[in-house]
C-alpha cells in the first residue's frame, strides 16, 4: 500500500488581519469569506494526495491556521515554535499541546532562542539536512539548538529583504535534491551554500515579481507541487524537473504573508542520517 503523505491544517473560523508584523500585512484589508472559501479549496485539493488532520481554531488567534509555524517535525519528535512578536505567542501552547496529546515527543528550545517553526526551518530528506533561514524572525543561535534536538545538519540561509521575512517565502525544496528560491532574499554567504549544495541543474531561480506571487510558498506532494498561481515560465521548469503544477488561488492569505505552504504542516517528516552541524554555522559560531 502506497504511503500517504499526513499534513496539520488549522480550521480558519478566526482568521483575519488585526495587526501588522510584515509588509504583507500592510497591503490591504482581507477579504475573510474569500480567504475561508480558499483555505476549503486547498484543503480539498490536497485531502486526494494526503491524509489532512484539522486543529480547531481559537478566537484571538487569527494567524492559527499559518500551521507551518506550529514548529518542526522529524519523526517522532516535535520542536514548538518560539515567536519574536507578542501577537503569535499565544500560538506556541495550543501548538505544544495539539502535538503531545497524539504522541509526539516534545523537545524545547533553550530560553530566550527564537524559532518560527517550518517557517524559517526546512527539513530536506532528499539533501538530508535542515535549511534555516535566519534575520528576521529566527535567531541564528537556534541553528546549533535545532541540530541538537532533532538530531539533523542544519544549514543556516540569512534572509536580507523584509519582504521574505520567514525562508519558505523565497526557497522550497524539490523532489531529487532540487531548489526553488529567490537568491536577491539572501545574503552571499547564504547563496553561496545553496549553489554548493544544490547542483545549477536543480536550481530553479526565480525573479522578484516572481516571488512576490509567494511561488515558493508552495506545497509539494510527491511529484506534484500546489501554490498560489501558475506562470508559464515556472511551471515549464518545475514540469522540466517532473512535477505537476496545481495553481490553487492564495491571494486573500498573501495578503497575511502566507500561502499554500504556511497553511499546512508536514506531520510524517522521515527521521533517518547522522546529526551533523553545518560547516557554515560552524564558521559563524
Amino acid at each position: 500500500m502506497k504511503h500517504r503523505p499526513r499534513i496539520l491544517m488549522c480550521d480558519p473560523e478566526h482568521f483575519e488581519v488585526t495587526y501588522a508584523i510584515n509588509p504583507w500585512m500592510l497591503t490591504g484589508p482581507v477579504n475573510v469569506s474569500r480567504a475561508r472559501d480558499q483555505w476549503h479549496a486547498l484543503h480539498a485539493v490536497l485531502s486526494q494526495f494526503a491524509d489532512v488532520s484539522i486543529m480547531a481554531s481559537v478566537p484571538g488567534l487569527p494567524d492559527l491556521p499559518f500551521t507551518a509555524n506550529a514548529g518542526v517535525v522529524r519523526g517522532n519528535v516535535f520542536v514548538p515554535s518560539r515567536f519574536r512578536h507578542a501577537e503569535r505567542t499565544g500560538e506556541e501552547p495550543h501548538y505544544t499541546a495539539w502535538f503531545r496529546d497524539r504522541g509526539f515527543v516534545v523537545r524545547t528550545l533553550p530560553e530566550g532562542e527564537i524559532s518560527e517553526g517550518a517557517g524559517d526551518a526546512l527539513v530536506d530528506s532528499e539533501q538530508g539536512c535542515l535549511w534555516m533561514g535566519h534575520g528576521f524572525r529566527s535567531d541564528l543561535r537556534a541553528a546549533k539548538s535545532l541540530a541538537s534536538l532533532l538530531d539533523i545538519e542544519v544549514v543556516p540561509l540569512g534572509l536580507v529583504d523584509p519582504r521574505f521575512y520567514h525562508l519558505d517565502t523565497c526557497f522550497c525544496p524539490l523532489p531529487g535534491g532540487g531548489a526553488m528560491y529567490v537568491p536577491t532574499a539572501f545574503d552571499a554567504r547564504s547563496r553561496s551554500a545553496i549553489e554548493t549544495r544544490v547542483p545549477r541543474s536543480l536550481r530553479l531561480t526565480l525573479t522578484e515579481e516572481e516571488a512576490a506571487a509567494f511561488t515558493c510558498n508552495a506545497v509539494v506532494l510527491g511529484d506534484r507541487i500546489f501554490m498560489n498561481r501558475r506562470t508559464e515560465r515556472v511551471a515549464h521548469q518545475l514540469e522540466h524537473f517532473g512535477l505537476e503544477v496545481h495553481p490553487v488561488a492564495m491571494d486573500e492569505f498573501i495578503k497575511a504573508g502566507g500561502s499554500a505552504r504556511c497553511l499546512t504542516l508536514r506531520l510524517d517528516v522521515p527521521a533517518h542520517g547522522l546529526r551533523r552541524v553545518a560547516e557554515e554555522w560552524r564558521a559563524s559560531a
